[in-house]
């Protein structure tokens, strides 16, 4: 799972406003918050860099947490 959803929103950032700045569309950004649809490492980090540029000051293993085993 990821924390997409949750750090956008606790940094007040919109779901359209995420969109823009990646060039994505809007079902996809939303299939990765549901996560029916996982990243690519390279997708993981645009994310991040986009998230980071919108206001928010996170790294990948913030918004990426390793799966507990």
């Amino acid at each position: 799972m990821n924390n997409i959803a949750k750090i956008r929103i606790e940094n007040g950032i919109t779901q359209v406003q995420l969109v823009r700045e990646l060039g994505w569309t809007q079902p996809r950004i939303a299939n990765y918050e549901a996560g029916t649809r996982m990243p690519s490492l390279n997708a993981a980090r645009k994310i991040v860099n986009a998230l980071n540029q919108l206001g928010a000051k996170v790294e990948i293993d913030q918004v990426f947490p390793m799966a507990d085993k």
